[in-house]
């Protein structure tokens, strides 16, 4: 028996549908299918449990959860090349693994029928016995999330740790190719096991979050789809951005994770590897440079970039999960790498909240946010249908059930509300151009101490800044290498709404710049800010502060002294949509009330 059509009951109570939809409009677009599977501005009155620490599938599944089962996967493309258990012999990952308990079916058969074969979804990181629980003991991360939800609706949980990690053997790589190797073994193993079905889906957060980009590089047969959450699109990419390095960037490799893995024993001998000695090399290298410093060689930072091979190699779907207020994993991971997925053919959709480094469902990362940083958006950010949206997105991507997926970004904004686009930014951006002499800049220089303010506004009409603002700035150093910039974009309560940041030696952007700046000489540094979606009522303003640098940022070592800026040049450019209380939908919201008048502007 499927307790999911009495969803159509639920549905059919309901005294009205979500946010600022009306009744009628929302009653026409729902059919057939989207009673069983309903779309996320069809839930708000549907009744989601909201006392645990995460959110719970709305219909209890058919199966009991079988006991764990701890599993040791062989990884034979680790050679003595690799060092570590590349030369003592032996490589292997392990993982916890939990099947369903399904009536007449022997998992230790080879010849199992169909009903018996399950999917897969997994959750693969660094953290089992290494700040958690073991791999055979449920997480609290996410792993007892799918397993307490999904095990019963006929899914395969397993939780892998990966190289120099729990009881995987061999180095910890952090995102090199031994890992990328080992994380790719895990997944065929599960594929091809007599009770798979030969679909596996990888979904985590943050590191956990990177491995499933990682798992994607190699267009694995059996990997269907993935769900990074927080999750990186490659290690410089993320702590460099135009240049400049996050404060954690230098000492990642061999500073934060270099010692997982290492714990005393015997075996510590096979987590020596190439990667690790590379690792002390290349953190301070990039500070220095800014780049990916590919020189004689070197392809530390390149092994560690995914995005590309993703595109190339990769056959299953996407579903990003990101916090719009996030400082540890930025948005710059989702946007645009949503459209760079559209663009190659592969069926992404993002869901993009104003939590920060968090999962969509938990109250005390988003109930503790501060100002600026989804304070103003909570407790709208709590998504209690998000068990729901995995279940109907793994249905679809791994058993072929239910209904396809609606593609596309479900997109927060700082103060709420939350709304449905097409694509992100949306397919109706306009683009309002303004000339750097307009925003009455009071200042033409900047040193280490000074700070220029810029105002623009008010606007005549309640608008979103969405998507990433550009600011094409001029600027001329008075030494060498002597121009960083940090912008922080304000509203006219001085909430901070967003930011760029760039050491102009990467005056076009990007990873690739240039040695140095000559003394006098102009460049224009075309700077983007991090992902934002903002809305501002009729009558409000914003401010951009200029400063050398910023929160969470560290200038290149190189960036000494000021540098002069010629505004008349200058160009802002807002990515501007207009949207309407027609346009926005209400999460469901349990004991915080399910009222229109909850929605901050309807």
């Amino acid at each position: 028996m499927d307790f999911r059509p009495w969803l159509i009951l639920l549905v059919m109570l309901s005294a009205s549908l979500s946010g600022c939809l009306g009744e009628d409009e929302a009653m026409d677009s729902m059919d057939d299918e989207d009673d069983f599977y309903p779309e996320p501005w069809n839930r708000a009155y549907l009744e989601y449990e909201d006392n645990d620490s995460f959110s719970r599938v709305s219909m209890p599944g058919l199966y009991e959860i079988g006991e764990a089962q701890s599993i040791y996967v062989p990884v034979p493309t680790i050679t003595a090349a690799d060092g570590g258990a590349g030369i003592t012999g032996g490589a292997e990952v392990h993982l916890g693994l939990w099947l369903p308990v399904i009536e007449g079916c022997d998992y230790t058969a080879s010849n199992l029928s169909e009903e018996c074969k399950v999917p897969v979804i997994s959750e693969v990181g660094p953290y089992y016995d290494d700040g958690d629980v073991s791999a055979t003991t449920p997480a609290d991360r996410l792993g007892r999330f799918l397993i307490e939800n999904y095990v019963p609706h006929g899914y395969g949980v397993a939780q892998v740790s990966v190289f120099g990690t729990g009881n995987s053997n061999h180095c910890m790589d952090l995102m090199g190719t031994d890992e990328q190797r080992g994380i790719d073994a895990a997944v065929s193993w599960l594929g091809e096991q007599p009770w798979s079905n030969g679909k596996v889906g990888m979904i985590g957060k943050s590191y956990d979050g990177s491995t499933p980009w990682q798992a994607a590089t190699f267009g694995n047969p059996y990997l269907s789809t993935i769900v990074p959450m927080s999750g990186l699109i490659g290690v410089h990419e993320l702590m460099w951005r135009n240049g400049s390095m996050e404060a954690r960037g230098a000492i990642m490799h061999n500073g934060v994770y270099g010692s997982f893995g290492i714990d005393g024993d015997v075996s510590d001998s096979e987590n020596l590897c190439e990667g690790y000695v590379e690792g002390y090399v290349n953190g301070p290298l990039a500070y220095q440079t800014g780049g990916m410093v590919e020189f004689a060689g070197n392809t530390y930072w390149t092994e560690r970039s995914f995005l590309g091979r993703v595109v190339q190699n990769y056959q299953g779907s996407v579903y990003i999960i990101q916090g719009m207020q996030d400082w540890n994993v930025d948005p710059h991971m989702a946007f645009p790498t949503h459209q760079i997925m559209e663009e190659a053919g592969i069926e992404v959709k993002t869901l993009a909240g104003q939590w920060a480094h968090d999962y969509p469902d938990r109250v005390s990362g988003h109930s503790s946010q501060g100002s600026g940083e989804g304070a103003e958006a909570y407790p709208y950010t709590l998504r209690w249908d998000w068990a729901d949206e995995m279940l109907y997105w793994f249905d679809w991507y791994l058993k072929g059930e239910g209904r396809e997926p609606t593609l596309g970004v479900e997109m927060q904004d700082n103060r709420g509300g939350w709304r449905f686009e097409s694509t992100y930014p949306a397919l109706d951006t306009e683009y309002l151009v303004i000339s750097g002499a307009e925003l009455s800049p009071d200042g033409a220089a900047i040193s280490a101490a000074s700070t220029i303010t810029m105002t623009y506004g008010p606007f005549e009409e309640d608008i979103y800044i969405a998507g990433m603002p550009t600011f094409h700035i001029p600027v001329t150093p008075s030494t060498l290498n002597g121009a960083h910039g940090y912008l922080e974009m304000r509203d006219d309560n001085g909430m901070r709404l967003g930011h760029a940041v760039m050491d102009y030696r990467f005056h076009a952007g990007g990873r690739d710049g240039q040695l140095a700046l000559i003394p006098y000489v102009e460049v224009t540094g075309y700077m983007e800010f991090m992902p934002m979606d903002v809305f501002l009522s009729a009558g409000e303003s914003i401010t951009i502060l200029m400063t050398q640098t910023g929160q969470d940022y560290v200038p290149s070592s190189s960036s000494v002294g000021g540098y002069s800026i010629d505004w008349d040049e200058a160009t802002l450019t807002l990515p501007i949509v207009k949207r309407t209380c027609n346009d926005l939908f209400q999460a469901p919201m349990q004991d915080y009330g399910n009222s229109e008048e909850g929605l901050r502007i309807c």
